[in-house]
Formats: structure tokens, C-alpha cells, sequence
């Protein structure tokens, strides 16, 4: 939302529902949705996501779902079918390791796709090693984004981001006091916001990714890279797009 998303709504099982909503900022809304006897989403959950996605702009899925197998499913079965612009991160890559073809499923849909993975979620997707990805991160995130006709944000130092036609950013903000648990998810919901607003695919991964680090760059004078978390980095959100405005207006 410090991004410019103007509604965002949580997917989440129903039985956290109540726990989230005393302590979530009043501003987002949340999706009380069937979970499983493990308390993540089930899949009997689709029906319910489906309905509600007439009303949205863009699906971010993922970030905090879990790796339980009748969520697996529902996140594949989301990807594969639905027509909505589409953010996978964390839990929706992870589902997608060893069914990569549902992305493929995808290239018939007219709308646009983004897929954030750090190296090794990246290892995982192609079955190949950490080691190999880390060697060859722009050749892997090109010929990946090709491959299946969607944007790449290979996360890490130098976050590369890169489209099906080749076109490339590497990034030179942020420090490696942002690899920390939920700053991905930060950039996740800055892609949507910057995606909801009209850029395309690439630009709005582009500008989520320099804003980012920007961010954390900001955060980090101010908190240390050592103490840095997620938050940090959303608090200085604001200061990152004023910062920017100022200079693309000199």
C-alpha cells in the first residue's frame, strides 16, 4: 500500500483469520478462506479465490502459504487457470519445483506473468544446482523468462530482471542487510502495486526492484545493515519514491 496499491486483500485460512485481523494494519482487508486440518489453505479453497479474483486487479501468491500438498495443488491450479496478472513468490515457486509445466499452461493467457525467485528457489525450478545458477544468473533468468514467455526477478546482490523479448535491468541498489524474512515479500507487493498502476510487466518489476533497495539502502543508514528487517524497509518506502521523483524531475 506505501506503494500505491489502492485495496489489497489477504487470502488467508479462516482460522487465523480473527488473530490477523486484531493485529494487521486497518488498511488491508483479508479473505477468510477452507484450510486443512494442518491450517493452511485447502483446495476446496478455489472455488472461493476464483469468485473473489472478478473483483481484483492482480494475484501476488505465495509468501507465508506453506508447502502442504493440497496447497500445492491450489496454488498450481491458480496459476494454470487464472486470467489475472500474476506475482510468484516463495510457497508459489516452491509448489511450481518439479511441475514447471503448469507455467506453460500460462503462455496461452494474455495477461502478464512475473516470477521472483532467489537463487536457489531458481535451482529448485530447473533441477540444476545453486553452484550453477549463482555462475551463470543472467544466462539462467534470460533463457528462463524465454522459455516461458513471462519476467524473471532473480533476486540477490545485482537483482536481475529481465522479459521474454531480452530485455535486461540489473540492479545496483539495496545491501545484504535486506536478506532477511519478508523483505522479498515487500518487493513482491511493490511489483503488484507498480503492475496495478498501469506499468508493464518489466517496468513495474524494474521500478519495485530499485525502489527496493533503495529503501533498504535508506533503512540501512539509519538502522544498520546488522538490524535491518522488512518493516525497516517499508517505512522507507515513501522517502525511496520522493527521493526518486526528485531526481528524474532535475
Amino acid at each position: 500500500m506505501r506503494s500505491g496499491a489502492g485495496l489489497v486483500t489477504i487470502g488467508i485460512p479462516k482460522g487465523l483469520n480473527n488473530a490477523l485481523i486484531a493485529i494487521k494494519p486497518k488498511e488491508v482487508m483479508t479473505l477468510p478462506l477452507s484450510q486443512t486440518r494442518q491450517g493452511n489453505l485447502s483446495s476446496i479453497a478455489y472455488k472461493a479465490i476464483k469468485n473473489f479474483l472478478e473483483h481484483i486487479d492482480i494475484l501476488v501468491i505465495g509468501p507465508g502459504l506453506g508447502q502442504e500438498r493440497a496447497t500445492q495443488y491450489l496454488i498450481r491450479k491458480l496459476i494454470s487457470e487464472t486470467d489475472k496478472p500474476l506475482i510468484i513468490d516463495a510457497d508459489g515457486l516452491n509448489a511450481l519445483a518439479g511441475n514447471i509445466n503448469f507455467l506453460l499452461k500460462r503462455k496461452e493467457k494474455a495477461r502478464p506473468v512475473i516470477v521472483t525467485p532467489h537463487v536457489a528457489e531458481m535451482a529448485r525450478l530447473l533441477e540444476i544446482s545453486i553452484k550453477i545458477v549463482q555462475k551463470k544468473r543472467k544466462k539462467i533468468a534470460t533463457s528462463f523468462a524465454r522459455d516461458f514467455a513471462l519476467t524473471v526477478v532473480l533476486k540477490g546482490r545485482n537483482t536481475i530482471v529481465t522479459n521474454s523479448r531480452g530485455k535486461t535491468y540489473v540492479n545496483r541498489t539495496g545491501n545484504p542487510g535486506m536478506a532477511t524474512a519478508g523483505s522479498g515479500d515487500v518487493l513482491s507487493g511493490m511489483i503488484a502495486a507498480f503492475l496495478g498502476q498501469g506499468l508493464d510487466a518489466f517496468n513495474a518489476a524494474k521500478y519495485a526492484v530499485y525502489l527496493h533497495g533503495l529503501a533498504g539502502d535508506l533503512a540501512a543508514k539509519e538502522k544498520t545493515q546488522l538490524s535491518l528487517v522488512a518493516s525497516d524497509i517499508i517505512d522507507k518506502i515513501p522517502e525511496a519514491i520522493k527521493q526518486n521523483l526528485k531526481s528524474e524531475s532535475q
